[in-house]
């Protein structure tokens, strides 16, 4: 999906706010609201989105990778952002969860796709899955609990699973 070249405008700005998503795990009610006033430079020059989580009020700081800053880069200027003067061409949740079914078809993607799954991804398939410690992941999740990042660690059991299988096979070739 990240590298599709869709010849529609419209589809192509709902697969950046996914991606965008997938690299922050800012969910859509905190991602329509972010401005230039959240970005933040550290000590090292690097940038930072700061909010807070419009669910929890929980602040959150998130390092920005360099694919989501790609995108911000992209939408700098853009006439929706010029005139929202928010970072990203926000639309409505609804009409973002719709559009998202047409990227998954044009895609081949057979899951149902939601904005939501961005955040998941996040959780497990860009930090988890890489080593980032589940309690780094909460935080930048935002969650109040641990137990709620817990969840997505649970989806990890699978591939663990999965992994230990192909390694088991591995071993046995070499008895």
């Amino acid at each position: 999906m990240e590298n599709y070249d869709f010849p529609i405008e419209r589809l192509d700005r709902v697969r950046d706010l996914f991606i965008f998503s997938c690299y922050t795990g800012i969910s859509y009610a905190d991602l329509v609201k972010l401005t230039k006033m959240n970005l933040h430079f550290d000590i090292d020059g690097k940038k930072w989105i700061i909010t807070k989580r419009q669910k929890t009020k929980t602040p959150v700081k998130i390092p920005l990778l360099e694919k989501a800053h790609e995108i911000l880069i992209k939408y700098d200027g853009h006439p929706i952002t010029s005139v929202t003067e928010t970072l990203l061409p926000v639309i409505t949740n609804e009409k973002l969860n719709l559009y998202l079914k047409e990227v998954a078809h044009a895609c081949g993607i057979r899951k149902n796709l939601t904005f939501h799954m961005s955040r998941h991804t996040f959780a497990t398939t860009v930090t988890l899955s890489n080593g980032v410690p589940i309690e780094t992941v909460s935080r930048l999740l935002g969650h109040t609990k641990i137990a709620t990042t817990q969840i997505y660690a649970r989806v990890l059991d699978k591939k663990i699973s999965e992994d230990m299988g192909v390694l088991a096979k591995k071993l046995k070739k070499r008895d």
